[in-house]
Formats: C-alpha cells, sequence, structure tokens
C-alpha cells in the first residue's frame, strides 16, 4: 500500500481528532476516504487530510461569521471552560512531543489557555447566541484555532474604560496597555502575556498570531511588534488563528 494512504486509526492521528469524530465527517460528506474495502474498512489520503486540515480556519470563519449558527461539531466546540480545559491537555501533550519546542510546547499552551479563558471569563451570562468557544488544532500544519460569539474586547474595556472609541483602540489597549489588577478591572491583562511571548520568547520556530474583534484585527510575529490589520467581515466576538 502506498505510504501516502492511511488507516482510519492513524489518519485521525494526523487530524489530532478521534477516530469517532473522522468517521462523522465522513458520514456527513464532509472528507471522503479515498478506498473503502468490501469489509467496510476506510482509507484515506494524505493529500485529502491536508486539504481538509486547512478548513478547520475557515470552519472557525463560518461560525462566528454566520447570521444563524449551530453549535460547531462536536470536535470542535467547548460549551464550557471545564471541557476546554481538558482539551487543551491534548493540545499540550501533542505539543510535548514535537522535539523542535523543546521547553517552549509549554509557552505556546500557556498562551492558547488564557486566550480561551479569556472567552470564558469575559463574556459570563453575555454570549451574543452561542455559548462557548470554536477550539480546533491542526498538529500537521501547526495551527490552533479559537472562537467566540461573545460581547468582544471593546464591549468588556468599556466596562472600566468608557471612553475607548472603537474596536481597534480597544483591541491596541488589551494587548499594550496593564490596566488595574482590581477585579474587575483586571480583565483582558492576559493579552499583554501573549503578546511578550510571541515578540520576546519563543525562539525554536516562527510563531504567528492573527487576533480579531469587532471590526479590528491585528497580526503579531515572532521577534516583531503587532501590526494592526482590516480584518474581511465584522464579527461580534474574536477570531484567534495561531501558527507555530
Amino acid at each position: 500500500m502506498d505510504k501516502k494512504i492511511l488507516t482510519i486509526g492513524k489518519a485521525a492521528k494526523y487530524l489530532g481528532v478521534s477516530v469517532a469524530a473522522l468517521r462523522l465527517w465522513s458520514n456527513e460528506g464532509k472528507i471522503q476516504p479515498s478506498n473503502i474495502t468490501p469489509g467496510g474498512h476506510r482509507y484515506y489520503a494524505t493529500d485529502d487530510l491536508d486539504r481538509f486540515a486547512k478548513s478547520i480556519v475557515i470552519m472557525a470563519k463560518d461560525w462566528v461569521y454566520s447570521q444563524n449558527p449551530s453549535e460547531p461539531q462536536n470536535e470542535c466546540y467547548c460549551p464550557d471552560a471545564q471541557t476546554f480545559q481538558s482539551r487543551l491537555g491534548k493540545l499540550e501533550t501533542i505539543l510535548k512531543d514535537l522535539p523542535v519546542l523543546g521547553e517552549e510546547y509549554s509557552l505556546i499552551s500557556a498562551m492558547v489557555g488564557e486566550m480561551g479563558n479569556n472567552s470564558f471569563d469575559h463574556n459570563l451570562g453575555q454570549w451574543q447566541d452561542i455559548r462557548g468557544i470554536f477550539f480546533a488544532y491542526d498538529p500537521q500544519k501547526r495551527t490552533i484555532v479559537l472562537a467566540d460569539r461573545g460581547q468582544g474586547i471593546l464591549k468588556t474595556l468599556r466596562r472600566v474604560r468608557p471612553q475607548i472609541r472603537d474596536d481597534q483602540e480597544a483591541l491596541k489597549i488589551a494587548f499594550t496597555e496593564v490596566l488595574s489588577g482590581r477585579a474587575p478591572e483586571s480583565r483582558g491583562n492576559g493579552l499583554k502575556f501573549v503578546r511578550k511571548i510571541i515578540k520576546d520568547e519563543i525562539k525554536s520556530v516562527p510563531i504567528k498570531l492573527y487576533f480579531q474583534t469587532g471590526s479590528a484585527s491585528l497580526v503579531l510575529e515572532q521577534g516583531n511588534d503587532y501590526k494592526m490589520s482590516t480584518p474581511e467581515k465584522n464579527i461580534s466576538g474574536c477570531l484567534i488563528i495561531l501558527t507555530y
């Protein structure tokens, strides 16, 4: 058998998901096996898996941009912080097994944990419609995606700084200014932690963060400071794409 054809078990591991999730996606027509034996065994081409893996970004964007959303697929959906922490632990195990990262795997895990926890902490009782976050990762493409349909950074920070003008100013403040540590002013300070890690601490791999909230977005890359950018569409909550 060609080395680029994988059993369903190996294909699921290749994507970083469970066999049940891959079987469900196949049944839904989202990804098709390259061959199904008379006995029902499924085999997948790595080229097809690679093309499908790219779609975790597309799936997150479709969900966060949607006007009539439904809950994300189970493997990409964390309805509560406890589910997120459990899946974050699995991601950390995957990152730890990458020799190129060395001990820096923990920094990436810590950043993802900070950003995911922010969604739950800042949107308590404030979800736009669907509670929880989209959380998916592709070990082969070294891509991690998080998204929420919450209130966004502007509304969060306006609780303590009502004078903030717009999403762009709010996003800049979230990544650059240290707010008071007194509750509830402490909300949002974790993004300064994320900025410091990407800008100054991760040396082993090129790392890039795309972060959107509302009508503002920024890009932050290893060794460089942030650059504001214009998103393709406005959203209510947040969309985060981390590549490493």
